[in-house]
């Protein structure tokens, strides 16, 4: 069995991790591979702000830096703000992939522009940071929120109503007025939502967290992983240090 590593990078109960693997129903799970979610020890509330932005960083890196050696086949990192990516394929070998990075370039190719659709405007810096790193910015049609409150735990249940209808009218606004022409759901806590959206709308709706889930899977089958050439294994590696 292939156990891949899903990070959540914010501090939850067992209830709340359960909601975030709701994204990965068993059948979207191919034969042989097992996503084994596990939240952060400590940290962020919200990704709100910069210090939160740093603090995932940090965290998620502190959770996946020992994954290697607990026996995990890859990582993956339950958030489009891709906290801790690069320093992660730093110090591992075993792929670890990104919500962000892989939708985006998803959408790249299925699509000329896409855009991110988001809950609330304070998420915006979390992508134009990965956005202006993997040189994106020509290919970005828009980012455009609904201005709500996400719940990072509970997500979206109970509130299917409103918040659907928000993010209908806010996705029609990126294809009329944006001219994008693919959507990027700005989060892996609005999961709930892909479905709804891409029955409604005339445009190609990514899923991010389930995207890099099975482009994971995929590397993994394939044998292939990040180039250390890129990603430098670091001379003077502080694991101990670092796991706590």
């Amino acid at each position: 069995m292939k156990r891949i590593k899903v990070i959540v990078p914010i501090p939850m109960d067992e209830a709340g991790v359960a909601n975030r693997a709701e994204q990965l129903p068993p059948p979207l799970v191919r034969d042989g591979f097992e996503p084994v979610f596990e939240a952060v020890s400590w940290g962020a509330a919200l990704g709100d702000s910069y210090h939160d932005m740093l603090l995932m960083d940090w965290t998620v890196f502190q959770a996946g830096i020992m994954a290697e050696e607990e026996g995990y086949a890859g990582v993956l990192i339950d958030t489009v703000s891709d906290s801790g990516l690069r320093a992660l394929r730093s110090r591992l070998s075993i792929p670890v992939a990104g919500p962000g990075e892989s939708a985006f370039y998803a959408a790249c190719m299925m699509g000329k522009k896409f855009s991110i659709l988001t809950m609330w405007d304070e998420w915006f810096p979390l992508y134009e940071k990965t956005i202006t790193e993997y040189g994106l910015e020509k290919r970005l049609a828009s980012m455009r929120s609904i201005d709500t409150r996400p719940d990072v735990t509970e997500l979206l249940a109970g509130k299917e109503e409103v918040i659907f209808g928000k993010l209908e009218e806010a996705a029609a606004r990126c294809i009329e007025e944006d001219r994008a022409d693919v959507i990027v759901l700005g989060s892996t806590t609005m999961h709930q939502s892909a479905a709804h959206l891409d029955s409604r709308l005339p445009i190609p709706v990514i899923n991010p967290g389930v995207v890099a889930y099975k482009m994971l899977e995929t590397f993994i089958e394939l044998g292939l992983t990040h180039s250390k050439k890129a990603f430098p294994t670091p001379e003077v590696p502080k694991d101990a240090e670092i796991a706590g």
